[in-house]
């Protein structure tokens, strides 16, 4: 964050001894902490409603709960360890040479009646409590569907606790990159979205590939689901940016307006490069591109003038769209483009601060760069060290936390379990109590099959006859167990069901699996219509 408008002594204060600072601060300011209640409540629904939204509309419906289940989970575990101990760590006075803070805000029971500033201590709490909630939610894109719950849990705490927490520190906390690099960073381009990138990458390439991945059609199921949650996500992002200015004044009105400006420009810089390279621009394509400009504009947002955003923008979108449109070539599996919008669109963020970031927008500037007076040379370097520094940290860190995850709850599911959908083998849930995907179910004159996603395997498909059953009662108890609001689906039925294509008369046709697995799961599942039933292969 930016700790603007103050003297170079004052600043040092808030970075190196802020308990200090907040115990000798007296006023308060009512319009700085209005505005301040209103951006955390604004970045907060960047996550949820907006990221889920935006998350969960872009998967195939057989996974939409779970993704919205990533962003919710991380809103709650991430506030509660924020309390505990985050905010000690990225913001506590320094004890380890500039790794990490101390551990005196453990808790927050000592900033109670304090303050940061012109707003209480607690606000200010809070507003980096959202920053902390949607940075790790970001990386779940990478890993829809395709990571067991326990271990995504698992993965959230340990990645917030030791990758974000310290990252904070270094760069708003008054760590290392602040007090040795100088590198700019108004609202989280290497703290946000470079480390959740790169995160993202390693991630994604440590998962592998989603089960079809290549081979089968994985469309957004519900793209209207998407561009609410890019729009919330730009209204929610002034939050985001002018609230880091930590008053309201003129810095937050130049965030103001180049949150806006640099989105804008970038939902244009993408269209047209779609436009150009496929012939039509998509809704799908313009929603990406305004979130690549409001990341690409992150880091220098109250650094540099309006005109400057409408090129950062602008840039942003079409390199975005470039990187994503790479993605097939390269082979790995971003299942919703984490990297191609957050890491690169980051990255060009923060280095295109260096270039345009100007004294005329923020005077701190050559007490927040140690001397350097706006962008140039000098602090393009400095912001290209800073992205080499997240690039290494949160990469090596992150593959540490997925190797240790693993080796405790194992991160993929089973190859079964990924075919059904994370909703229900995760959950025991599912969104839609009508229609889905990707099994098709049809039982001979009752209703309409569910439709499926892709076509069966023709190489693998299989037949299993059930004798001794009357085909009305054989009939009407499969109706029943395909009841989404039915009882809970035992072993025997999700083994069956996961690959069932159809039915006719007194045969399941399946698409593939262990046949004898299902022969026997077949048996015993229908020993409740017939004791006397036989379930063999049939041609």
């Amino acid at each position: 964050m930016s700790f603007a408008r103050k003297p170079a002594w004052a600043t040092s204060l808030v970075l190196l001894t802020p308990s200090l600072l907040w115990a000798e601060e007296s006023g308060i300011d009512s319009g700085d902490t209005a505005w301040m209640l209103t951006s955390s409540a604004l970045v907060l629904m960047m996550t949820i409603p907006g990221l889920a939204l935006f998350y969960g509309g872009l998967v195939r419906s057989k996974n939409v709960l779970s993704t919205l289940m990533h962003s919710f989970f991380c809103a709650a575990i991430v506030s509660v360890l924020w309390v505990l101990y985050g905010y000690s760590l990225a913001f506590g006075p320094d004890r380890w040479c500039g790794l990490v803070g101390g551990l005196d805000f453990v808790g927050l029971k000592s900033l109670i009646n304090t303050s940061q500033g012109t707003i209480p201590a607690l606000v200010f709490v809070m507003f980096q409590a959202t920053f902390a909630i949607i940075t790790p939610a970001l990386i779940s894109g990478t890993f829809a569907e395709r990571m067991r719950f326990p271990a995504f849990a698992l993965y959230m705490i340990l990645w917030v606790t030791f990758i974000y927490s310290p990252l904070a520190h270094w760069v708003w906390g008054g760590g290392w990159i602040t007090t040795r690099i100088g590198a700019l960073d108004f609202a989280g381009g290497t703290v946000v979205h470079i480390s959740s990138g790169i995160s993202a990458l390693v991630t994604a390439i440590y998962l592998g590939r989603r089960v079809g991945h290549g081979h089968e059609p994985m469309p957004p199921h519900n793209l209207p689901f998407t561009v609410m949650g890019a729009s919330l996500l730009w209204v929610g992002w002034f939050g985001f940016n002018a609230g880091s200015a930590l008053k309201s004044g003129q810095l937050a009105s130049v965030a103001f307006i180049n949150t806006n400006t640099a989105a804008a420009a970038a939902a244009l810089g993408w269209l047209l490069a779609e436009w150009a390279r496929t012939g039509k621009p998509t809704m799908l394509g313009v929603a990406s591109g305004a979130v690549a400009g409001l990341v690409a504009i992150t880091p220098g947002a109250g650094f540099v003038t309006p005109g400057a955003s409408i090129v950062i923008g602008a840039i942003g979108g079409i390199v975005c769209y470039s990187a994503v449109s790479l993605k097939p070539k390269i082979g790995y599996d971003d299942a919703l483009d984490v990297v191609g919008v957050h890491l690169v669109g980051g990255t060009i963020g923060a280095l295109l601060t260096g270039v345009f970031a100007t004294v005329l927008v923020n005077p701190d500037i050559p007490k927040l760069a140690l001397g350097v007076a706006g962008g140039g040379p000098a602090l393009l370097l400095k912001q290209f060290l800073a992205v080499v520094v997240t690039y290494l940290f949160a990469g090596i860190g992150t593959l540490v936390i997925l190797t240790i995850v693993n080796a405790v709850f194992r991160l993929r599911p089973d190859t079964e379990d990924e075919i059904v959908g994370m909703d229900l083998s995760q959950h025991s849930e599912r969104a839609y109590a009508i229609g889905g995907e990707p099994i098709a179910l049809a039982v001979d004159g009752i209703g309409e099959p569910k439709p499926a996603m892709a076509p069966p395997v023709p190489t693998d498909r299989f037949a299993i006859a059930l004798d001794n059953v009357d085909l009305e009662a054989l009939s009407s108890y499969w109706r029943n167990l395909c009841q989404a609001d039915g009882a809970p689906p035992t072993e025997e039925f999700k083994s069956v069901y996961r690959n069932f294509s159809t039915i006719r008369g007194n045969k399941f046709y399946f698409r593939s699996g262990d046949r004898e697995n299902v022969r026997r799961n077949m048996e015993s599942l229908f020993k409740g219509v017939s004791a006397n039933v036989k379930a063999t292969l049939a041609s």
